[in-house]
């Protein structure tokens, strides 16, 4: 398995056909969170009060924000790739170029995690309107990292899943089974110390579960040896995820 420079041209075509939906998606991106930032965050937060002597908002923020880089992620690499190899033969037509399927479905995880750091992008803005942020700024900068790499294993795993997928529908089992699961049992809205063991630890199985970790480390400025793990788990699950997805597709692609 080879990559090439042109990844980045691959990265660019996605680039220029994204002007034409950018506000859009930008709404779309901002929505949802937004939804759980007002009415968990404010609405249950007045209920809540105060977590480690900070309101529930500082809590919640971290969380959002990393799930909002692994559903824009995610979808991109479903739906969107969906739609370039069945309805627009995107890929068909790049394969048929200088460009390798490997730098093609390269360019579009790339894609994925830079869409997801747009929307990581748009909660910090978000988060500082509401006067929540990170204390310093190699915290930014340190979280701006984060969502890159969660953007990464994300838009892989999704990319696995697109390797399989024979329509819109197959894309559904992925979304309830597997994100839905992990907003509620990976510590985003809830503490994970107040769960029951066995919950705990398959907690520990799931990748926001490290995210959100890190993220609210970096939010708090807590930082402790055991991030260290956390970062270890991103960072292989996001290897193993990438050259899976891409040995997947490029079988797919390719018959």
């Amino acid at each position: 398995m080879t990559f090439s420079r042109r990844i980045a041209w691959v990265f660019w075509r996605n680039m220029v056909s994204y002007k034409r939906f950018v506000l859009t998606t930008f709404l779309a991106s901002l929505i949802q969170p937004l939804f759980y930032l007002v009415t968990f965050g404010i609405g249950m937060g007045a209920y809540i009060g105060h977590f480690g002597g900070k309101p529930y908002l500082y809590f919640l923020v971290p969380g959002v924000l990393t799930t909002s880089v692994m559903m824009t992620a995610s979808f991109e690499c479903m739906y969107g790739t969906f739609v370039k190899i069945v309805h627009e033969k995107v890929y068909d037509s790049l394969i048929a170029t200088p460009v390798s399927a490997e730098d093609a479905v390269a360019g579009d995880i790339a894609w994925g995690a830079f869409r997801g750091l747009v929307s990581g992008g748009l909660m910090m803005a978000v988060a500082l309107f509401m006067g929540i942020l990170p204390v310093s700024l190699p915290s930014v900068l340190l979280l701006v990292l984060l969502m890159v790499l969660v953007g990464v294993l994300f838009g892989s795993l999704a990319m696995v899943v697109t390797s399989f997928a024979p329509n819109f529908d197959f894309f559904n089992y992925y979304s309830e089974l597997v994100i839905t699961p992990m907003l509620f049992f990976s510590g985003v809205f809830f503490p994970l110390d107040r769960f029951p063991p066995w919950m705990k630890a398959l907690a520990q199985f799931l990748p926001l579960t490290h995210a959100v970790a890190v993220a609210r480390a970096v939010f708090n400025g807590e930082y402790t040896r055991g991030l260290f793990f956390n970062f270890a788990v991103i960072l292989g699950l996001g290897a193993a995820a990438f050259f899976l997805g891409v040995a997947r597709m490029k079988k797919r692609l390719i018959k």
